[in-house]
């Protein structure tokens, strides 16, 4: 099912959850493929980072929590990884906003000292009790939103084990280290039985969190060094589930979520990644550079090794595929986006069953992708494309990140049409004067666009402004709020993994 079907998008610039205290978040009607693998008898955890939500309408819900999205366990941040996590770093989350709000306290605080020195020396007439009123609505316009955004660390920056808070700040010098212990102990507990472990990785994001021992490994400075300890990572778990032996029953996947994020730089050093050949990146829907990312399965004496498959899939596709392999179904109750992978990966069939996939920037439509499965092209129609600033930069460093809609965006009629399996790059968009088929691929996509908007319904928007504010009494809290901290990992002694 396609992301817009749960509400977990916006019409608005909040395309995440911003605070761990908002109300949105992944609605608890929703059916997961852990839910599905649940019944189906598997153990299964998250480790890693959620950001799906976590309470409703108090702070012990837990609606949107992932125990209640089918997972059995779950150990890590129930928010996502932003730099206001490491005290060394430029606090990140809404930060032009911040600065907004600063400007504000000083120009009404400004106003206050002038007018009660005014007072004072005479220059001015004011009562004492009109300044006494200014000066507490400057104090308190200072504390209603310094209240969230000045603790930012503590607000978001946690880690849990189940409903239980562990570490209030987080403490990101071992973070590593204890998402790496818990998946590897999760397997072990779980070895004799079916079991689905979803490891989300907080690396390869930034703040680019890298233990010292993998510091100055890579030619490509700290976002290398970083990817490599991921990979290391990774080869641990893998050690893991051989070492059990059971590498010839597990089907591993591991895959991003999206490509690089080309505005994160600071001091002349690119953290964010970079996309090689691939136009834009992160938070751009439409170009290659956004949403291509690495696929890559191991099942020893199932699938074969070293086989490389060219054909468009999604990353929807891992849930009609593991809720096949679970031996469940999926909803039949509304139209399913993804497609079972096995058919393909086994080599059983030649092409993708997708012959189209739309790719959405919030709940924009920005580009369609066709795949002519008796020719082997790969057409993608822009229906819009976001501008670049400073202009043919390749990326909106300017904001920090694109717009899906209004003035950020460039509309296209007719539509901007690549062929991909030609021009990867997107670098040389096709017209009706140099491409015969044009009109033709045009008008199929066009149909296909018709067809598929008739499947979508409407849903309540979990990203709107009302449910991603900070709400002082949905916050999760280790302690009696607002004095919310601890650290109940510091006396557990970690294995050096």
């Amino acid at each position: 099912m396609g992301i817009i079907l749960s509400g977990m998008d916006a019409t608005n610039d909040y395309r995440v959850i911003f605070w761990n205290a908002g109300s949105g978040g992944l609605p608890p009607n929703e059916t997961t493929f852990a839910k599905i693998l649940q019944h189906q008898g598997y153990s299964t955890g998250l480790i890693g980072k959620w950001h799906q939500g976590v309470n409703c309408e108090s702070r012990n819900d837990h609606c949107h929590h992932p125990l209640k999205h089918g997972f059995d366990y779950f150990y890590g941040m129930p928010f996502t990884l932003i730099s206001d996590c490491q005290p060394t770093e430029t606090p990140e989350m809404d930060r032009a906003f911040r600065r907004k709000l600063w400007l504000s306290t000083q120009m009404i605080g400004l106003i206050t000292f002038t007018a009660v020195l005014g007072r004072l020396t005479g220059l001015i007439s004011v009562h004492w009790r009109t300044l006494a009123c200014l000066a507490g609505f400057s104090l308190l316009f200072f504390i209603s939103w310094f209240s969230s955004y000045g603790f930012v660390r503590y607000w978001n920056c946690i880690m849990m084990r189940n409903h239980g808070i562990t570490e209030q700040p987080m403490v990101t010098d071992r973070t590593t280290s204890l998402i790496l212990r818990e998946s590897i102990s999760f397997i072990e507990r779980n070895k004799h039985k079916p079991f689905l472990l979803f490891l989300s990785f907080l690396h390869s994001h930034t703040p680019l969190l890298t233990t010292e021992k993998f510091l100055g490994r890579s030619r490509h400075g700290l976002y290398g060094d970083n990817v490599e300890e991921m990979d290391w990572m990774v080869g641990q778990v893998l050690n893991a589930i051989d070492k059990e032996g059971l590498k010839e029953t597990t089907l591993v996947y591991f895959a991003s979520d999206h490509g690089g994020w080309l505005e994160r730089q600071e001091g002349g050093r690119q953290l964010g990644g970079w996309n090689g050949i691939y136009k834009g990146g992160k938070a751009m829907g439409g170009w290659e550079g956004g949403i291509r990312v690495p696929g890559i399965f191991r099942w020893p004496g199932v699938l074969p090794a070293g086989t490389v498959i060219d054909e468009p899939t999604s990353l929807m596709d891992i849930y009609p595929t593991v809720v096949h392999l679970a031996g469940g179904e999926v909803p039949q109750d509304r139209v399913m986006d993804g497609r079972d992978l096995l058919p393909l990966l086994r080599g059983a069939v030649e092409h993708s069953e997708h012959e189209f996939l739309f790719h959405y920037c919030g709940i924009h439509l920005h580009a369609v992708r066709w795949h002519q499965k008796d020719t082997g092209a790969v057409w993608k129609a822009h229906y819009m494309t976001p501008i670049f600033s400073p202009p043919g930069a390749g990326a909106c460093y300017d904001r920090g990140f694109c717009q899906c809609f209004g003035e950020g965006v460039t509309h296209h009629e007719p539509p901007l049409l690549f062929e991909l399996s030609q021009d990867p790059s997107e670098a040389k968009p096709l017209s009706a004067d140099t491409v015969p088929l044009f009109d033709t691929v045009i008008r199929k996509i066009g149909r296909a666009i018709e067809e598929h908007r008739r499947t979508l319904t409407p849903v309540p928007e979990q990203l709107s402004v009302s449910n991603v504010v900070w709400k002082p009494w949905l916050q999760p809290c280790c302690g009696t709020f607002p004095f919310c901290w601890c650290d109940k990992e510091g006396d557990n002694k970690l294995a050096d993994l």
